[in-house]
């Protein structure tokens, strides 16, 4: 039986730049290979095309975000296949 789980991957960005979509496709591709990294230490592959992204600019959201001022960020949530994977769920800010 395959087990399937979720899990994130960051990068983190200079604010100035969130409107230029080259430069947030480069930060995509950072937080799939932080989430790939991520899965690979925990045991875990990544179901390759099922990754889905969110771009968190925290001049435009309600999170307190006084830790990344200045910063867009990248979250890329991606599902992790192997054994033991679905204990692994992407939820809030972590992976749990």
């Amino acid at each position: 039986m395959n087990e399937t789980g979720t899990l994130f991957g960051w990068a983190f960005g200079d604010s100035s730049r969130g409107d230029d979509e080259a430069y947030l496709d480069e930060l995509r591709r950072d937080a799939l290979a932080n989430a790939t990294k991520d899965a690979a230490s925990r045991g875990f592959d990544v179901e390759a095309g099922t990754e889905t992204y969110l771009v968190i600019n925290p001049d435009h959201t309600l999170a307190d975000l006084h830790t990344a001022t200045d910063q867009v960020i990248i979250r890329c949530t991606v599902k992790l296949v192997g054994p033991g994977a679905a204990d692994v769920h992407a939820e809030g800010p972590m992976n749990g």
